[in-house]
């Protein structure tokens, strides 16, 4: 079972993803499961304050270091050691700067990590200094900038949990061993605005195998 920890001021966001199809089943089948903590229950000032104004001026908010740092140790401290192997626990920031995830990544860590702890980010960033006392390593999802790490967050457990056996119906499902090709459903001829689009004809032949050349040569492997 992969552990994902995930750090966020904003909790309640992740409840309707989390808690439909592929991703509730798999929990359901304690094949993963899904943590989320409050930053703001580990600040210790009477307001909660999770953020505070950047030093040098500037426009917005930075994530105050202590609430975070607290809320990773307080779980780093509920994960228990295995007699067969090490403590196996990645930490992990998101940031534009930082490394890209991908697919590869994905696939190693499902078989690497028993527990993966996400820090979610706000406003203009997370104070410097968390990356520097937890060693945790920045990720990006991507050549652009978005406006939180929530969003990231649920992208990394999708990506992860999909290589898991179990969370997924059927192996083939496993689009990255073929390819992602063109897909086709009912009907056969989809009919709009005065023109016909047809499924095409070796999708109807039945004869699996130029079926399955057919979707390499038309798929893009990821």
């Amino acid at each position: 079972m992969i552990i994902f920890h995930i750090i966020t001021i904003f909790p309640d966001i992740f409840s309707s993803y989390f808690n439909e199809s592929i991703l509730r089943r798999a929990q359901e089948k304690k094949i993963i499961k899904i943590k989320i903590y409050n930053i703001r229950d580990f600040a210790k000032d009477k307001h909660k304050t999770a953020d505070d104004r950047p030093y040098g001026g500037g426009a917005g908010m930075v994530m105050r270091a202590e609430p975070i740092i607290r809320a990773v140790e307080s779980v780093l401290k509920k994960i228990p050691p295995k007699a067969d192997r090490p403590r196996a626990e990645k930490i992990i920031l998101f940031s534009a700067k930082g490394k890209q995830f991908n697919q590869e990544t994905a696939f190693n860590w499902s078989k690497k990590y028993r527990d993966i702890i996400m820090i979610c980010g706000r406003y203009e960033g997370i104070d410097e200094r968390v990356k520097k006392v937890l060693k945790a390593q920045e990720i990006s999802i991507g050549p652009y900038v978005l406006t939180d790490g929530e969003i990231p967050a649920m992208i990394l457990v999708s990506s992860i949990s999909r290589h898991i056996p179990g969370v997924l119906g059927k192996i083939e499902s496993l689009e990255e061993n073929k390819g992602s090709y063109p897909a086709y459903t009912r009907p056969e001829v989809f009919k709009w605005k005065g023109k016909k689009y047809r499924v095409p004809k070796i999708l109807l032949s039945g004869d699996h195998k130029r079926i399955s050349e057919w979707r390499k040569k038309y798929g893009k492997i990821i």
